[in-house]
């Protein structure tokens, strides 16, 4: 997509009417906004996504739209810059679709190549160009999340992260199994077990800023298929499970998004990535693994393997002493269940932080909202015969299922010393059809990272 500010011949002019209905006569596309304006921060962002969704079904590649149309409809504090930012990013966003398998029809896939905003003041035009920017990235993290297990697997995803840093000064490396096993990552290796594929632990490293700044360290969930393992899952529910790997996307890209937008931070990624098959090999319910902090942990349930992978991934990060973590993960089904597909759950350990981290979610379009780590959530730990469990031994494995996760994760992220924020994405791991976006991955939470990195650079 391209945005210029002269209007081409052949531009299909848009116009907002009052109502919810839309229409499109041949010349004018129409897009109803509802009611009122100017809209809410949510509203405006669904209303740019519309104005592109209606130029696709009416398969318009071409239009025009007014830069004082389009403020007109933007929160009253908005700057120029903001609206241009927020808006651009609706329109690439909006345009996106995965194609990678279809053949292409004779006359090419719809998209809109061209939007014309004429009258785009400076700061406006910067704004269009930085959320051209992010929605790219976006869309490559989507792209990358979406593909199917067959041809992505760790070490494939290795590669995706050396791709994405192509240009960049975003240093990658990765762990293969024999250096993991010297380094003692039990816990991601027993997941990694039940299949052939080599599992990875992959580290992009960003030094944007000051030598002496300590770094944000973001880690990504990245099981590249995941059947539930032994305890396999049934199979309306392994259907999308190639996108379990959906958090460690959104770390490569928004690694990569810091460098290419030269934000002034140093950023470390982590990827702990694997397969969770099942095989004669694959870890078993009630096999112990001893992770790389050296707390042993009962597996009660192969399915829960994603926290056993990030257990790893957070000790792992406190050799580079970080000012802040933030994991992101699809880790429960519960978040879903509890949240719908609206927003993300979140947890930390620094409950003074929590407004913070919600208006960042909210400002950056990756909704959260956050549930307790107290203290009465401690049982869920418990083991009778290893340091912790992965799921509850007694009680109902069901109640708070979500929480569960976190608590677990919180054990490892207690030796950090540093805020940490883990995101449970499995609510905004696909698109949900009010949103204006095609079918599939949603590109979560790659806005709240870069939210977060720009705040850390800050500081």
């Amino acid at each position: 997509m391209k945005f210029q500010p002269n209007v081409p011949k052949k531009a299909v002019k848009t116009k907002f009417i009052e109502g919810s209905l839309s229409r499109f006569d041949g010349k004018t596309l129409s897009v109803g906004y509802g009611t009122t304006k100017p809209l809410s921060r949510r509203k405006f962002v669904l209303l740019m996504r519309k104005v592109i969704s209606l130029a696709k079904q009416n398969k318009v590649d071409t239009i025009a739209v007014g830069y004082k149309d389009i403020k007109s409809f933007a929160p009253t504090e908005f700057s120029d810059y903001e609206v241009g930012k927020i808006a651009g990013t609706a329109f690439v966003m909006a345009d996106y679709e995965y194609t990678t398998y279809k053949s292409k029809p004779k006359d090419g896939f719809v998209r809109v190549q061209t939007v014309a905003i004429p009258n785009t003041p400076k700061a406006g035009k910067e704004g269009f160009w930085h959320g051209e920017v992010i929605a790219t990235e976006i869309n490559a993290c989507r792209e990358l999340a979406n593909t199917p297990g067959s041809d992505m697997t760790p070490v494939l995803l290795a590669d995706a992260a050396r791709k994405a840093a192509r240009g960049t000064k975003v240093e990658v490396s990765s762990l293969g199994r024999t250096e993991m096993e010297a380094l003692g990552m039990g816990a991601l290796l027993g997941v990694a077990k039940g299949s052939p594929e080599e599992p990875q632990l992959i580290v992009m490293e960003y030094k944007g800023g000051n030598p002496k700044q300590k770094p944000i360290v973001l880690v990504g969930k990245g099981v590249t298929f995941d059947t539930g393992g032994l305890q396999i899952k049934p199979g309306d529910h392994m259907y999308e499970m190639h996108m379990d790997m959906s958090g460690g996307a959104a770390v490569i890209h928004a690694v990569a998004l810091a460098a290419k937008l030269k934000i002034k931070a140093n950023v470390v990624g982590i990827i702990p990535s694997v397969e969770n098959a099942a095989s004669g090999s694959a870890m078993r319910p009630g096999d112990i693994l001893t992770s790389l902090s050296g707390k042993t942990i009962e597996v009660l349930h192969t399915d829960a393997e994603g926290r056993l992978i990030l257990a790893d991934a957070l000790t792992y990060a406190k050799r580079f002493k970080p000012a802040l973590v933030a994991d992101a993960a699809t880790l429960t089904g519960a978040a879903l269940i509890t949240l719908g597909e609206q927003a993300s759950a979140f947890m930390t350990n620094r409950e003074e932080q929590i407004p913070e981290f919600m208006q960042l979610g909210e400002e950056s379009g990756d909704y959260l909202w956050p549930l307790p780590l107290w203290e009465e959530y401690d049982y869920i730990l418990r083991s009778s015969f290893a340091d912790m469990a992965n799921i509850p031994s007694s009680g109902n494995s069901r109640y708070a299922g979500t929480i569960g996760g976190g608590k677990f994760l919180e054990a490892f992220a207690k030796e950090l010393n540093c805020p940490w924020i883990h995101v449970d994405m499995a609510p905004k791991m696909t698109s949900n059809p009010e949103e204006f976006l095609a079918k599939g991955a949603a590109g979560a939470p790659v806005r709240f990272f870069l939210a977060l990195i720009q705040k850390h650079a800050q500081k």
